[in-house]
């Protein structure tokens, strides 16, 4: 169960366990601390091998990746962009994900607000790319 406490001015925070420490309670929060969760328990993504907010820069301009999942030897393997639930996962949506992984190189990429999901594998080889139904468990996109 997610830990969750009453920060300063009376904000609720919950606990990253990825980052150790815990963040402001935004309903994108809400949707990466879910994420996550799921990377865990029911993908068997190792924590250690999770990265939150990672920072990469796209055309010179610094920006943050919201979760990167890296492979055994710390190369990215997917890619995921979180939305507030309120915020549609649009093509627009998917175009920014699309765009960092033009820097990051991930075979996998995902976009979701908590209740749309979507994933691709990309085969940077031959640059096609296809959507999956689920995203694959850790050890079978390694």
């Amino acid at each position: 169960a997610p830990r969750i406490r009453r920060g300063e001015a009376s904000r609720d925070e919950i606990w990253d366990p990825i980052r150790k420490r815990f963040v402001s309670l935004t309903p994108e929060e809400w949707v990466r601390q879910h994420l996550i969760n799921y990377l865990i328990i029911d993908r068997h993504v190792p924590a250690s091998h999770i990265g939150v907010e990672c920072a990469i820069r796209v055309n010179g301009m610094p920006r943050r990746c919201d979760v990167v999942v890296f492979n055994k030897l710390g190369n990215p393997l997917l890619l995921v962009e979180c939305k507030a639930p309120a915020i549609p996962v649009t093509q627009e949506v998917f175009d920014q994900v699309a765009r960092y992984n033009l820097t990051v190189g991930s075979p996998y990429l995902m976009v979701t607000n908590g209740y749309t999901h979507v994933v691709s594998q990309i085969d940077h080889h031959t640059r096609s790319w296809r959507f999956l139904p689920l995203l694959p468990l850790y050890p079978d996109m390694c």
